[in-house]
C-alpha cells in the first residue's frame, strides 16, 4: 500500500510537471507571437514615416532647384540685357563717330579744293610779280646809267659822297642832340633821384607787407580744400581757433592763404597743415593735436635759429634765454622790417665803428644784437623796450657796458660808455635805409595787438584773436566760470570799451566762444 501511494505521488508529479511544461511553452510562444506581432507593427511604421519623411525631403529638394532655376534665369536675363544695353550704346556710339568720321571727311574734301584754288591764284600772282620785278630791274639799270651820263659819277662815287654828307650832318644832331639832354639831364638830375628812391621804397615796403601779413600755403590738388574745411567747417573752425589765424580757402588753385599779423602764429598754421595734409587724418581732435606738437617744435626751431645766430656772428657766453630771445627776433618785425635781421645787420655795423675808433669789437657786436632784446620779451610790460632790454641784460649777467648800450640807444637813460652812441647811430643807420620800415603796418599791428590785449582784460577769458585784418575778434573764455547769460553780456561789455577806447574804421564783429568738455580716462 505505501509503495501503491508513493507511485501515485510520483505520477501525480510527473503529470503536474507535464501539463506545468506543456503550459509553460504555451504562454511563452502566445509571448512570442504577441511581441513579434508588435515589432512588425512597429517596423511598418517606422517604414511610414520614413516615406513620409523621404516624400518631404523629395520636395523640399524639388522646390529649392526651382527656386535656384527661376534665380539664374532672372540673373541670366538680367546679364544679357545689360550686355544688350551696353552693345546698343556702343552701336549708337560707333555710328556717330561714322557720321563725324564722315563729316570730317567731307570738310577735308571741301578745304583740299579750296587749298588747290588758292595754289593756283598764288602761281599765278608768283608769275606776274617775277614778271614785274625784271621789267622794274631793267627800268633801274636804264635810270642809273642815265643818271651816271648826267652827273658824270659812276654809282659807287654817288654811294660814298652821299653816305659822307649823311655822316657829317649825323654827327652834328648827335652833338646838339647830346649838348641838350645833357643840360636837361643837370635840370631834372634831383627830380629824377628822388623819383627813384620813393619808387624804390614803395616796392620794398609791399614786400615787407605781404612778408609780415600773410602766409600762403601750397597744396597739390583742390580736393585737399574740402578735407580743410571739413563737414560744416568743422576742421577749420577748429584750426582757426587753435592757432589763432584766418584761414582763407577760394578760388586760388592750388593754394590756402594764412592771414594774421603774428608771423608765430602763421608758422605755426602753416606747419601744422602742412602736417595734417601729409597725415591725411584731418578733424578737430587730431588739429588740436598736431598744433600743440608743432607749436612745441616752433620753440625748438626758436632756439635753434638763436644759437645759429649766435655761431655766426662770433659770440660766446650768451645766457640760454638770451639765445632764445634772439630765436624770437626771426618771427618779429619792427616797422615792417625783421627784427633778427636789423639786430644782425646792426651788430656788423657796430663792430666796424668800434673796430675805426679802436675801441672792443666783441662787445660792440654783443651789444648791436642784443639792443632790441626788449621787444621780444614775452610778458607784458610797461616799461620801453630799452629799458627793459637792459634789465634783461643785467639779469642774465651781461658786461655794464653792453647794458647802458641797450639802454641808452634810445636816449632813455644817460650815456656812460663809448659803445653807447656807436649803438645809437647804427641803429639809425639801419632803421632809415630806403625800404627798411613801415610805420604803417607797425601802427596797424598795434592796433591789432590792442585789440587783443583789451579783450583779455575781461575775467574769464582765456584766450583772444582778432582776424580778418581787425574786423572780427574771437573771444575764448572759460566754460567753468562763465555762463551762458554771462557770454552774451561780456561780448556787450567788448564791444562798448572798444568803441569808448579805440578809433577804427568800419565796425569790429566780437564772437563770444564758450565750450565746455568733459574728459575721462580708461585704465
Amino acid at each position: 500500500m505505501p509503495d501503491s501511494s508513493i507511485f501515485i505521488v510520483l505520477l501525480s508529479d510527473i503529470i503536474a510537471v507535464g501539463i506545468g511544461v506543456l503550459a509553460g511553452k504555451y504562454i511563452f510562444r502566445k509571448s512570442f507571437d504577441q511581441k513579434e506581432k508588435e515589432a512588425q507593427e512597429r517596423a511598418n511604421e517606422i517604414l511610414r514615416n520614413a516615406e513620409s519623411a523621404a516624400e518631404n525631403i523629395k520636395k523640399d529638394r524639388i522646390l529649392e532647384a526651382k527656386e535656384k532655376y527661376l534665380r539664374l534665369k532672372s540673373e541670366f536675363e538680367e546679364d544679357a540685357n545689360k550686355k544688350r544695353g551696353i552693345l546698343q550704346s556702343n552701336e549708337q556710339k560707333l555710328k556717330q563717330r561714322e557720321q563725324n568720321l564722315n563729316q570730317t571727311i567731307e570738310q577735308n574734301r571741301k578745304r583740299e579744293n579750296e587749298l588747290e584754288g588758292l595754289k593756283n591764284n598764288l602761281s599765278q600772282q608768283i608769275e606776274t610779280a617775277t614778271k614785274k620785278r625784271e621789267e622794274a630791274e631793267k627800268s633801274l639799270q636804264q635810270q642809273v646809267a642815265q643818271l651816271e651820263k648826267i652827273a658824270n659819277l659812276t654809282a659807287d662815287q654817288a654811294r660814298e659822297q652821299l653816305v659822307d654828307a649823311l655822316k657829317a650832318e649825323a654827327d652834328t644832331r648827335a652833338g646838339s642832340y647830346v649838348k641838350s639832354a645833357m643840360e636837361e639831364a643837370r635840370l631834372t638830375a634831383t627830380k629824377e633821384a628822388k623819383k627813384i628812391v620813393i619808387e624804390t621804397i614803395q616796392r620794398t615796403a609791399a614786400e615787407h607787407a605781404i612778408e609780415n601779413c600773410v602766409s600762403v600755403f601750397n597744396i597739390e590738388n583742390d580736393d585737399i580744400k574740402g578735407k580743410i574745411i571739413g563737414r560744416e567747417g568743422r576742421n577749420i573752425r577748429a584750426l582757426e581757433a587753435a592757432t589763432g589765424v584766418e584761414i582763407i580757402v577760394d578760388d586760388t588753385p592750388e593754394a590756402i592763404v594764412i592771414s594774421g599779423f603774428d608771423p608765430v602764429r602763421r608758422e605755426i598754421a602753416r606747419l601744422a597743415l602742412h602736417r595734417l595734409v601729409q597725415d591725411g587724418r584731418i578733424h578737430p581732435a587730431r588739429i588740436e593735436e598736431v598744433v600743440a606738437k608743432t607749436r612745441k617744435n616752433i620753440d625748438d626751431e626758436i632756439v635753434e635759429i638763436g644759437e645759429r645766430t649766435v655761431i655766426d656772428m662770433g659770440i660766446h657766453g650768451l645766457h640760454p634765454e638770451l639765445v632764445k630771445m634772439i630765436g624770437r627776433m626771426r618771427f618779429r618785425s619792427s616797422y615792417g622790417q625783421n627784427l633778427l635781421q636789423h639786430s644782425r645787420e646792426v651788430a656788423k655795423l657796430c663792430a666796424t665803428m668800434a673796430a675805426e675808433l679802436g675801441l672792443n669789437t666783441k662787445l660792440a657786436k654783443r651789444a648791436g644784437l642784443l639792443h632790441d632784446i626788449g621787444k621780444v620779451w614775452p610778458e607784458e610790460s610797461d616799461l620801453p623796450h630799452a629799458i627793459l632790454g637792459m634789465e634783461l641784460a643785467k639779469k642774465y649777467k651781461e658786461n655794464p657796458e653792453v647794458c647802458n648800450a641797450i639802454g641808452a640807444h634810445h636816449d632813455e637813460i644817460e650815456m656812460t660808455s663809448m659803445l653807447s652812441p656807436i649803438i645809437q647811430v647804427c641803429d639809425a643807420i639801419s632803421g632809415s635805409r630806403p625800404g627798411a620800415r613801415r610805420e604803417m603796418m607797425e601802427s596797424y599791428i598795434q592796433r591789432l595787438r590792442d585789440l587783443e590785449n583789451m579783450a583779455l582784460s575781461f575775467d574769464g577769458v582765456e584766450k583772444c584773436y582778432a582776424i580778418q585784418a581787425g574786423r572780427e575778434l574771437r573771444v575764448i573764455i572759460d566754460a567753468d566760470n562763465v555762463s551762458d547769460e554771462k557770454a552774451g553780456m561780456l561780448s556787450f561789455d567788448i564791444s562798448q570799451k572798444i568803441e569808448k577806447e579805440m578809433q577804427y574804421p568800419g565796425q569790429i564783429k566780437i564772437t563770444v566762444i564758450r565750450e565746455m568738455r568733459s574728459v575721462a580716462y580708461a585704465r
